[in-house]
């Protein structure tokens, strides 16, 4: 059997000491299927005395992990500490400048600078690998670098944040409010103390960045993700979608929009109604999915755990073991110079039905004044529902779904509403997902 490949692990959390267990369970297995051993020889985190549930004592210790990259006995530097920038970054940029491979479970860092990084790795020979850094355990980076390499893929999309997903489902099963549902899922551990990222679809756009470069062969763009979180979903919103036949999923989306005659990239993370046939409807909890659609493929469902220390340990392993197979490959489908720099689609001009949820004052004409502006901004209503008052007092909440027609005559409506005195606060505006 080959020698073994040396690894140098900066990160001791819940997915650097869950890699080590699956080394240490796994190893001979790993070996056979790698070609050759996967060894361990160097650590490194910030608290040196806390006690991981691992034995450590075999590895050597480095108290700044950025020496990692310096170490002539290692062949692949893993990171598992996280953040776009600071020592993460550094400890990426020094390891492939000396030649080393770098794997990494870091989707921010990877939104942010993975074009560099790709350069870099391309430029010293390394390989540059991040199966972790979108959804867990799910395969779907290699799924579409790879297994879908022969289609011309015209959308992907998915559910991509197993925080939002759980408090939308918990909220779907058991009809309690947005406020209460974080609160719980904070409790549990399924949100941090700040949810920020989580709740307003930062970590969904970091993820669907990466996606839409490998999916599009486009360049990484993360600024031109445009994100809406949950924070504004009600329980009456939940139940609305029920009644009409869907769910509330956050759902990050990219595809190429061609209505200018050219190639432009819509990327979007936004709350969507999603019929309960489709797929994505029975993705519940925490777990995340992907779909993808290809021009000879037909659809691709991606679907497992998104993250937890089993999971994202498997793919970094999965990593691992392309390596020893000696597998490295273009990071992003194709060489990163070979990246096409698509403009950002208008939004406006993606087609399809519409959700609007209203807050409104109890008066009359406040209905004839909605209807009005979807009157004037071309916008075909399909159904309105007026749902009765709020727990408020005077507040009413009013929900119409519109029929097929360009978001532009929506946002238009929705403009033509800003600042009126009959809504309470600014409508809820979610797209229909097709079945």
């Amino acid at each position: 059997m080959a020698d073994p490949l040396r690894l140098a692990i900066a990160g001791l959390g819940t997915v650097g000491t869950g890699v080590i267990r699956l080394l240490q369970e796994n190893g001979a297995m790993l070996a056979e299927r790698a070609g050759r051993p996967l060894e361990v020889v160097a650590v490194s985190a910030r608290d040196r005395a806390r006690d991981r549930g691992v034995d450590l004592s075999p590895f050597d210790w480095e108290d700044d992990m950025t020496a990692m990259a310096a170490r002539a006995d290692v062949d692949v530097v893993v990171e598992l500490v996280g953040g776009s920038d600071g020592p993460a970054l550094t400890l990426a940029r020094n390891a492939i400048a000396g030649g080393k491979h770098f794997v990494t479970a870091n989707k921010a860092m990877i939104a942010h600078h993975g074009l560099e990084l790709a350069g870099a790795a391309e430029g010293s020979g390394s390989a540059l690998k991040f199966e972790a850094a979108v959804a867990g355990g799910i395969p779907v980076v290699k799924g579409l670098r790879e297994g879908a390499a022969a289609n011309r893929i015209d959308t992907v999309y998915g559910v991509l944040n197993g925080t939002a997903n759980y408090i939308l489902s918990t909220m779907e099963a058991t009809g309690a409010d947005f406020t209460t549902t974080l609160g719980e899922a904070q409790r549990l551990g399924y949100a941090e103390a700040d949810p920020t990222f989580d709740i307003e679809g930062i970590d969904a756009a970091h993820k669907l960045a990466i996606l839409a470069s490998i999916a599009f062969g486009s360049r990484l763009d993360f600024d031109a993700v445009a994100c809406e979180g949950i924070s504004r979903v009600r329980a009456a919103d939940i139940r609305q979608a029920d009644t009409l036949g869907y769910v509330v999923r956050l759902v990050a989306s990219a595809e190429i929009d061609m209505s200018d005659g050219q190639p432009a990239l819509l990327q979007q993370v936004r709350p969507c109604l999603v019929p309960k046939s489709h797929p994505l409807a029975h993705v519940t909890g925490a777990t995340n999915a992907v779909v993808a659609q290809g021009n000879f493929s037909g659809r691709l469902l991606f679907q497992g755990a998104g993250a937890g220390d089993g999971p994202t340990a498997s793919a970094v392993v999965a990593d691992l073991i392309d390596i020893a197979r000696g597998d490295a490959g273009a990071p992003f489908s194709v060489p990163s110079s070979g990246l096409e720099e698509l403009p950002i689609a208008d939004a406006g001009h993606h087609t399809g039905q519409t959700y609007l949820r209203f807050s409104v004052t109890d008066r009359p004409g406040v209905l004839a004044e909605i209807t009005a502006a979807m009157r004037d901004a071309d916008v075909s209503i399909e159904s309105l529902i007026q749902q009765g008052r709020a727990n408020n007092g005077g507040e009413v909440l009013v929900a119409m779904v519109t029929h097929d027609g360009p978001q532009s005559n929506v946002a238009q409506a929705v403009e033509l509403l800003a600042g009126s005195d009959s809504l309470t606060a600014p409508p809820l505006v979610m797209q229909i997902i097709e079945d």
